[in-house]
């Protein structure tokens, strides 16, 4: 049945002049329980309506004063919670949780679970024979008490279910749960259950429900992989941190208010109440770190807040995490050793506390192993062996079309230009003057899962629902085709019978195609005859992208829980300059590809600096885990006086320029040693290990695609106030 449309005047019983509004808010009425305090009065309306912009929620409360005083006194007064060494068979004991789910038996028996984040099942039974006994009372409570509030409940301990069979725990745990270590499930009599807040009627809570990001704080309290991901993270914290400090490195804090210096990515700006002066969110603490190595530091981490005002996607924040690493008097390799002997020891952290389990959707993410409860299959995390594969940037470019290769894709590129026939290259090629390349790959489908026709058909759904920078490529459109048997030239007469009896000819760089079998696509692609540039091909793109829509359809199989990690070596020194890129402000061109203080790889790359700069190679190093970037560090430049080259004479810097990094150049000038680095991504580090794609679903608070915090409506405006004290002016739109 509707609820009636309440006025805000009835609702609240508060005069209307008591009542705050935007004036970009139109107010709206809504339909609301009568008992309702939570009053959604307006939203954002605009011609141009964003969908992420939350609405905006007004509380207010009804409820007399000396109602307000008892409730606090009834909530706020409970026994303090037992702890590990309380618990025994036939002992009382204090557990406290949220009352998670309630099975009524009849009118004198109803059973009841406690959920304990990282501590075990607990199960308590109410009964009772008298009425109006002490059990009686404890039980008509149980049931008043709505689903989901906190509760404190007081029990005798029944049974105690152990992971090893132990009279006794052998190591009892004072964590905040206050339960033993080898304790998976706890049986409790009820003795007595006092709610330590309500859950409001008006939320309502089922199977698979779906909070707005508004209401983060529910999204994480009733998801059964959100909670669980933001538990594991700060063990891998600790796992990273206890590695670090047997390598004797020692954690330093860095400043968050910098200033602005011109590394490459755009900053967020701090007025301050100087006229004209400004601090910069550090962008990372690179400049930090390679002063603590003239410093005498010989080892430097910690764990960086890192701001950059980018656009954003499902793996990039404006503010992020980063473990920020810099080795004195080391090289590349020595950091290149560290990071994997860090990151190695990370599955055997995570199988000492956590167990992987799967959802319905086939998702995989961590929980307590105290917490799994009975029958649910588990995965443990697999070991990973060391040294990881190395390739340099113009091999992953080569072979699979992006500089982080998911090496789990079962399918590389291939040049086949040189045995296709003319004709078949003009079809299509696109804009292009000069004679292009042409790249190929071969992708095969699990036959079990697919038949022909339904190949074809999920082939002509993909190409019609390419993204714009593949769908509208200057340089011509992906064209794929099916090999089939039953078909003139089985499949390949586009390419004639002399090109397709060369591609299938398995001449050395074609072997892919010597075996095609009936069901086998080829995906075809031209681009620039031109020296690899940037982080992608259109066709490595492409390969990307059918390889995760041909997992989803099921004609390949998932790979969830497997890590297939490399280096990636080598990358150019400098990139052409492009809009989306600030650089660093030089007339040169061109801006360094990883920031200005890298060092080139090798003489012969610090001459070709100088001779033809976008050949010159630098000593920077990406590790790649699944397709993702992790991090990325490089050997620096240690001389002041190479350095002060490479900002004026190679990236043509301004005076002005080079002198924001003063600071930098006077450190090096004072004798610094030879150094190098590594910045890992905490956060896509967690989010890998813990089976999601996205570092929103590792974060506790993330900001939209805007940049917006949902939760609490930030960023918010700016007032007339705060312009005048730090100095600043709205310029008008034009």
């Amino acid at each position: 049945m509707a609820q009636p449309c309440v006025s805000l005047r009835r609702l609240c019983r508060f005069p209307l002049q008591n009542f705050r509004r935007h004036p970009s808010l139109q107010t709206r009425r809504i339909w609301l329980p009568l008992n309702s305090h939570c009053i959604h009065t307006s939203r954002r309306l605009s011609d141009q309506e964003d969908q992420e912009t939350p609405p905006v929620y007004h509380i207010y409360h009804r409820k007399p004063a000396r109602v307000v005083r008892e409730e606090w006194s009834k909530f706020s007064q409970f026994p303090p919670a037992s702890t590990a060494l309380d618990f025994a068979e036939g002992k009382e004991v204090t557990v406290r949780g949220f009352l998670s789910a309630k099975r009524v038996k009849g009118a004198k028996l109803v059973f009841a679970d406690i959920q304990i984040d990282n501590g075990p099942f607990v199960q308590i039974r109410s009964s009772w024979g008298a009425e109006n006994s002490p059990r009686h009372l404890a039980t008509k409570a149980l049931r008043e008490i709505r689903l989901h509030s906190p509760v404190t409940v007081t029990g005798t301990v029944e049974k105690l279910y152990r992971r090893e069979a132990s009279d006794q725990p052998s190591q009892a745990s004072l964590s905040t749960t206050g339960f033993p270590e080898d304790v998976s499930r706890v049986d409790l009599e009820l003795g007595t259950i006092q709610a330590l807040n309500d859950f409001p009627p008006n939320i309502i809570v089922s199977k698979g429900v779906q909070f707005p990001p508004t209401a983060r704080h529910l999204q994480l309290r009733f998801s059964d992989a959100l909670r669980p991901r933001l538990l594991a993270r700060p063990k891998i914290g600790l796992a990273l941190r206890n590695a670090l400090d047997k390598l004797g490195f020692t954690e330093v804090e860095t400043p968050v208010l910098f200033k602005s210096t011109p590394e490459g990515a755009r900053e967020f700006i701090v007025p301050t109440r100087r006229p004209g002066l400004a601090y910069a969110l550090p962008q990372s603490p690179q400049q930090y770190k390679q002063i603590l190595m003239a410093s005498g530091i010989r080892g430097y981490y910690q764990f960086a807040r890192c701001f950059r005002d980018e656009d954003l996607r499902a793996d990039r924040q404006p503010e992020f995490t980063q473990l920020d690493l810099e080795m004195g008097f080391a090289t590349g390799e020595d950091v290149m050793k560290a990071v994997e002997s860090l990151v190695a020891g990370i599955p055997d952290a995570l199988n000492a506390q956590f167990t992987l389990v799967e959802n319905d959707d086939g998702e995989f993410y961590p929980v307590f192993k105290v917490g799994v409860k009975p029958g649910q299959p588990q995965h443990q995390w697999p070991s990973l062996s060391t040294p990881f594969p190395r390739m340099t940037y113009e091999e992953a470019m080569t072979r699979f079309g992006v500089d982080k290769p998911d090496l789990r894709i079962p399918f590389e590129i291939r040049r086949v230009d040189q045995v296709l026939p003319a004709e078949f290259i003009g079809k299509i090629t696109g804009n292009l003057k000069t004679p292009p390349i042409v790249e190929a790959f071969r992708f095969r489908p699990d036959w079990k899962k697919a038949d022909y026709k339904s190949i074809a058909k999920f082939i002509d759904e993909f190409m019609d629902n390419l993204p714009a920078s593949l769908s509208q490529n200057p340089d011509g459109l992906p064209a794929p085709i099916i090999y089939y048997s039953q078909r003139p030239l089985s499949g390949l007469s586009s390419l004639g019978f002399e090109g397709a009896e060369n591609l299938t000819s398995g001449a050395p760089g074609l072997e892919d195609f010597a075996d095609l079998e009936s069901g086998d696509v080829l995906f075809f692609q031209v681009r620039e005859n031109k020296p690899l540039e940037g982080g992608s091909t259109a066709l490595g793109r492409l390969r990307s992208l059918f390889y995760n829509e041909a997992i989803s359809r099921g004609f390949l199989p998932r790979n969830n829980n497997e890590f297939k990690f490399l280096w990636v070596t080598d990358f150019p020194m400098f990139t052409p300059d492009n809009i989306d890129d600030p650089g660093q402000g030089g007339q040169a061109g061109f801006s360094a590809t990883h920031h200005p203080f890298t060092a080139p790889l090798t003489p012969k790359d610090a001459e070709l600096m100088v001779t033809d700069p976008l050949r010159a190679r630098g000593d920077h190093y990406d590790l790649v885990v699944n397709g993702v970037e992790l991090g990325g560090g490089s050997r620096r430049i240690h001389l002041a006086s190479m350095q002060e080259y490479v900002l004026k004479g190679i990236l043509r810097m301004t005076n002005e320029g080079v002198a924001q990094f003063a600071h930098l150049i006077d450190a090096l000038r004072a004798g610094c040693p030879p150094h190098a680095g590594f910045a890992l991504g905490f956060d896509r580090l967690v989010a890998v290990f813990t089976g999601t794609e996205s570092i929103r679903d590792v974060i506790a608070f993330p900001k939209s695609m805007k940049g917006e915090d949902l939760t609490v409506r930030s960023p918010g405006l700016i007032t007339d106030e705060q312009l005048e004290t730090y100095h600043l002016a709205l310029r008008e739109k034009k």
